[in-house]
């Protein structure tokens, strides 16, 4: 892959990603780059493809573990000025994939445009947040969202309507395509209704999750019949410790990370509580964050 060369300095060999991540910890990508432009991000992922190298985007990293041998591969990340713009027309938000979906949501609150204001507190990038579905008790991001825009691994783009973009609960369709812009309708309410349910919907994740500590959210998805995190707790594992690593005793289905933590404690914790909880409940519960190996 030295023809990334050509891409300095915006691609780097063996840059450290994991503490581009909300857990702070982590290894080092094959190659890290950061296109300026589309066209860019195409010439590259066309290479990419042809040679059969892996591609990864990292967006606010709120949703990843990187282990600590770090990833082969490239991966990218768009947070350069053309991949975070946003542009409101009436109750039309289209916003960039490395736009900031927790600063976004309250902007729009902000100005009486209602729909987003469930995604309070929910960190990460506008593309992160569609490709898995981001969202919460108050909704997900699939609720307003009213098309895509992708790159495929060919370096084509196509616009996908929400249909063709397959939400499910946290998952989505769009695999190996690069989310490059999404489209949200909103409608108009009386700003301060709108801010103020924003402003509720934050404060109870503030007062029941571990927001200001390292983790990377939710790990578990919910099962059917219950939330994860009261599994967890039933099943008595939280404050299990793990080196630097612990389940939250502030909900049980985060993962703290102490400086000086390693991503192998805290993948030795996920392991121990899957099967705990297996055992216990005889549910089997499956990883929401995204671990990168």
């Amino acid at each position: 892959m030295d023809w990334l060369n050509a891409y300095a300095p915006d691609a780097r060999r063996d840059e450290p990603i994991g503490r581009l991540t909300w857990y702070k910890l982590g290894g080092s990508a094959q190659w890290f780059y950061q296109p300026r432009s589309h066209e860019q991000l195409a010439q590259v992922i066309r290479r990419a493809h042809r040679e059969h190298i892996p591609v990864r985007v990292l967006g606010g990293g709120a949703n990843v573990l990187v282990a600590d041998t770090g990833v082969n591969g490239i991966v990218l990340r768009l947070d350069q000025p053309a991949f975070r713009d946003v542009f409101i027309d009436g109750e039309v938000v289209r916003a960039g994939a490395g736009a900031d979906l927790m600063a976004l949501s309250r902007r729009v609150s902000a100005m009486g445009l209602a729909g987003m204001e469930g995604l309070a507190g929910i960190p990460g990038s506008v593309g992160g947040a569609t490709r898995m579905n981001a969202g919460g008790k108050y909704g997900s991001i699939a609720d307003v969202v009213e098309s895509i825009e992708v790159m495929t691994p060919l370096g084509d783009v196509e616009s996908w309507t929400a249909s063709q973009v397959g939400f499910r609960y946290r998952g989505s369709a769009v695999g190996a395509n690069i989310v490059l812009s999404t489209s949200m309708r909103l409608h108009r309410e009386d700003s301060k209704a709108v801010i103020a349910r924003y402003r509720q919907y934050m404060e109870e994740k503030l007062e029941s999750q571990p927001m200001a500590e390292h983790s990377a959210g939710c790990v578990f998805k919910n099962p059917p019949n219950a939330p994860a995190g009261r599994l967890i707790d039933e099943a008595g594992f939280k404050g299990l410790v793990c080196g630097r690593a612990m389940v939250s005793v502030r909900h049980a289905n985060f993962i703290v990370a102490e400086r000086g933590a390693s991503a192998g404690e805290v993948l030795k914790l996920i392991d121990e509580v899957r099967e705990g909880v297996r055992a216990f409940h005889g549910v089997e519960l499956e990883t929401e964050i995204d671990v990168w190996r």
